[in-house]
């Protein structure tokens, strides 16, 4: 099969003609089979082309996760027009921005957000279908003429990923639809582990049908780019999918659903997830029984040692892990925690590589700059020539996608060591400083739910490390100084954070990514000195 025609509604479909009766979801009381899933998607293809939509249309999903998630993603897809994810947490400004930035055609939304949607339809004279969940879209469906249009599906189509917006404006990554399945899905390889890709649809079917049906749980909304591509790698092998009917992150709820649903892999997202998972576990031991958990695992962020050591106890058939990945450059891979300072070691291969920050050359053994990824990256920016121009590259010939993320090319000049976002990285007095790095250090003392770091001005220093806390009791006047010496018995002096600010909850998204620019405002309207 030529890979333009890796579109990944057909992947789907193939798929679910070769395991109809398997459940492809479950989501509270709703069981949907693979037949109904891929039926439901084409009904919907059929009613959008039929209003309108059309190849290269946007289609905006403000959606909770469920089946009507997925059968309008995949009904976009099936008409080549672009899925566009959108945060059902945004009020009306931020709703407003993602129409107009993704210039919407079409859109479908959870019953429960007409009050913050309707206001805004007419303002958007691209946006000529809206359909809400419920009696509406129930209708649409049964009205539907099949079979849907399929002309010129192809690989080449794209989807959007909206990404962004605690550090500034979200942004539309786009991905052809070959690329992300090669580059973020595993290209049909993530279970079987083969060392080889897919060559057809019917090989990617003919793996689903005899292989076990594995129950995975996205503890994350779909609405995010892990969860949602952690869900396709899932489909794409045929496993049902098991989603909370919970939207808000409860430790305890998301516990009770692993156990009554027999759950074998899970993924969160770092430890603003594995944290309160943990204290759930210890507070209420023996409450679930998680011995058919096979894989848990965090993509987005990684779990610290000593969290993935405290859950494992709970979980005895599991195998910890860490993936990494970005929104511009798909699912890079796993690797251990360092013992020394870094996120992660990551194994090289031909298309991943550490350059200088300005992309112009890579970087010698023992030196540091930013990961890069060749072979299946995005295309660029939706709407944003110099934004794809920053970030997407060309050094001798290869395209490039830079990651953001700084690395450490270590000495065989075969592996890195993942340190953090370049982007938040802090320079005090000439030393870089990650985050990442102090946060772990923080969460690890035993009275830390949460941890923030963030890099604020300075007259001596240009900048001093300062954290953002939130402690497990109110917080005591020596608090501020016990945490400095935590961090002291384990960083460099000049890593110790000189602001320690508590609050009793920090601002994270629904997936548990963190609003760095919150932490920054708060750290600095404390007016501490260092």
């Amino acid at each position: 099969m030529s890979q333009t025609r890796f579109n990944l509604a057909d992947l789907f479909s193939a798929v679910a003609s070769a395991v109809p009766d398997r459940l492809a979801l479950v989501a509270g009381d709703a069981r949907t089979s693979y037949a109904a899933l891929e039926a439901r998607a084409e009904r919907l293809a059929s009613h959008l082309a039929a209003r309108g939509v059309k190849r290269g249309d946007t289609v905006g999903l403000l959606l909770y996760n469920g089946a009507d998630y997925l059968a309008t993603f995949f009904a976009a897809c099936k008409l080549g027009a672009l899925p566009v994810n959108i945060n059902y947490r945004y009020v009306a400004d931020e709703l407003a921005y993602i129409f107009d930035n993704a210039k919407l055609s079409a859109l479908v939304y959870d019953a429960s957000l007409a009050p913050a949607v309707e206001p805004l339809l007419s303002r958007f004279p691209t946006l000529h279908t809206a359909i809400a969940t419920g009696d509406a879209l129930e209708t649409a469906l049964a009205c539907a003429a099949l079979p849907a249009p399929s002309e010129g599906r192809s690989g080449d189509d794209l989807m959007l990923l909206y990404t962004g917006g605690t550090t500034g404006m979200p942004k539309g990554v786009m991905w052809p639809h070959a690329a992300l399945f090669f580059g973020a899905l595993g290209g049909g390889d993530l279970y079987r582990r083969s060392g080889q890709p897919v060559a057809s649809a019917e090989e990617l079917a003919g793996y689903a049908k005899g292989a076990p049906a594995l129950r995975f749980m996205p503890v994350a909304p779909m609405m995010h780019g892990a969860a949602m591509w952690a869900t396709l790698c899932a489909l794409y092998a045929g496993q049902t999918v098991v989603c909370s009917d919970k939207l808000h992150f409860d430790a305890c709820h998301v516990l009770d659903v692993m156990a009554k649903e027999k759950v074998n892999i899970s993924a969160i997202v770092g430890d603003a997830m594995a944290m309160p998972i943990r204290d759930a576990l210890e507070a209420h031991p023996g409450r679930w029984d998680l011995s058919a958990m096979y894989v848990f695992g965090s993509g987005g962020a990684p779990i610290a040692r000593h969290l993935q050591d405290a859950i494992k106890v709970y979980m005895p058939n599991a195998q910890m892990g860490n993936g990494y990945g970005t929104s511009e450059g798909g699912i890079i891979g796993q690797g251990p925690r360092p013992d020394g300072d870094g996120l992660m070691k990551l194994t090289l291969d031909a298309t991943l590589t550490v350059l200088t920050p300005d992309g112009r050359a890579r970087v010698a053994p023992g030196e540091t700059g930013i990961l890069a990824r060749s072979g299946h990256v995005p295309v660029g920016y939706w709407g944003d020539a110099r934004k794809t121009a920053d970030t997407f590259i060309v050094l001798d010939g290869v395209r490039y996608a830079l990651l953001g993320d700084a690395a450490r090319l270590e000495a065989d000049g075969r592996t890195a060591t993942l340190l953090g976002r370049g982007s938040q990285c802090i320079n005090t007095g000439g030393e870089k400083v990650f985050p990442e790095e102090v946060e772990d250090v923080l969460r690890r003392h035993p009275d830390v739910t949460d941890a923030l770091v963030v890099g604020v001005a300075d007259e001596r220093w240009g900048q001093r490390v300062a954290a953002v806390v939130s402690l497990r009791r109110a917080p005591g006047r020596e608090d501020a100084a016990l945490l400095a010496a935590h961090c002291r018995a384990h960083l460099a002096g000049y890593k110790i954070p000189r602001t320690i600010v508590f609050e009793a909850e920090l601002s994270r998204s629904v997936a548990g990514k963190a609003n760095y620019r919150w932490a920054r405002e708060r750290a600095e309207a404390a007016g501490a000195t260092a």
